[in-house]
């Protein structure tokens, strides 16, 4: 790695460094969520207040050691003082958008699991994205796009379709409830599927469609004379992050997915175990969120073009779902039609981040 002359910090000199940071960034990005996983019984809303916390720390260790370290003097508190307003605004607002879609994920994952919200989210994340790209200068094809976009959007419908015919198969399996006393005189019989809600895709394609909608807002902090480089647009970014979690929050806490409401004064009666898993969980999302930063920012031979970038960090929902599937059984004792209907939604969305990352080599198309 080196110091790059042109800006502040630490970026990587090759690309092999470039493609090692994107696979921490995969690695990181599909893997933070077991965090609260291992949490335990402990509202995702409790937390993500540890997460929050983890991930300003995180941004603020990696601003005063690689942001500051250039060998050119300027560094990332320099960049900071420099930066346009409009810049900085643009980085607190995708942390607050950003943040909602996340919160959106780690509810869908609190109520159906990680295989079911990763893809969903991300998938759909990536398609609000690639459509705001049309109306960029760094589009692509629109006929592959819109063939990736599509490809994406039918593995979000195998992933739902896997979701609802698992878990009526299982609520069909488990003892009926009681029928209510009305109901037992009228001799009326309890329907299996009516404990099945869409709940948990709702949340998802919700969180899909605002996860989508920070990337053009990251894209204008960086741009300009005046933009932000990647520590500095980072730590911008994670104030908007910590900043928008206690408002979103007491939402969620007030009207939650699933539970009772829950007081602020139940986050100080969680074990050290469950603090320490946030705290960790928003270190490791940063460490990932700031690797693909710096690789976006990297020039010259260690520059890796949207052909490499795109399905290193994307697929990062098939990273989630493997770990909801073979580390937390998320799908355990599923029927043929369910495997198959997720093998669908893994070959899709395979294909369908491929193409859209290739799309730009064929933007005279």
């Amino acid at each position: 790695m080196y110091g790059n002359k042109d800006y502040e910090m630490i970026l990587p000199g090759s690309y092999v460094f470039s493609i090692l940071l994107l696979v921490l960034t995969l690695l990181c990005w599909g893997s933070w969520a077991n965090l609260f996983k291992l949490a335990g019984k402990w509202r995702f809303e409790l937390f993500y207040l540890d997460f929050a916390v983890g991930v300003g720390i995180a941004a603020i260790v990696a601003a005063l050691t690689f942001g500051s370290l250039g060998w050119d003097g300027f560094g990332f508190t320099d960049n900071l003082q420099m930066a346009g307003r409009r810049q900085d605004l643009y980085a607190f607002l995708a942390g607050c958008v950003f943040n909602l879609a996340n919160l959106l994920l780690l509810a869908a994952v609190s109520v159906a699991g990680m295989s079911v919200a990763f893809p969903v989210v991300m998938g759909l994340g990536l398609v609000v994205a690639t459509i705001w790209s049309l109306f960029g200068v760094a589009g692509g094809s629109p006929l592959l796009l819109s063939a990736g976009c599509v490809a994406i959007v039918a593995a979000c419908v195998f992933d739902a379709l896997a979701h609802r015919e698992y878990t009526i198969k299982k609520l069909a399996k488990a003892p009926p409830p009681e029928p209510s006393p009305a109901a037992k005189s009228k001799g009326a019989r309890v329907n299996p599927k009516r404990g099945f809600t869409y709940k948990a895709i709702l949340l998802s394609v919700a969180g899909g469609l605002v996860m989508g909608s920070f990337y053009p807002l990251l894209d204008l902090a960086r741009n300009g004379e005046n933009g932000l480089g990647p520590y500095a647009g980072g730590f911008v970014f994670a104030i908007g992050v910590g900043f928008s979690t206690f408002v979103f929050n007491l939402f969620f806490m007030n009207l939650p997915v699933q539970g009772k409401p829950i007081e602020i004064s139940e986050y100080f009666k969680g074990k050290v175990k469950q603090h320490a898993a946030g705290l960790v969980g928003g270190m490791v999302w940063y460490a990932g969120a700031v690797s693909s930063f710096v690789v976006a920012r990297a020039d010259g031979p260690a520059t890796v073009t949207p052909a490499v970038m795109v399905p290193l960090t994307q697929s990062a929902a098939l990273v989630a779902a493997l770990w909801g599937l073979l580390a937390w059984h998320e799908y355990a004792g599923a029927e043929n039609k369910v495997k198959t209907y997720i093998a669908a939604m893994f070959f899709l969305l395979v294909v369908g981040v491929g193409i859209i990352s290739v799309a730009p080599l064929f933007s005279g198309s």
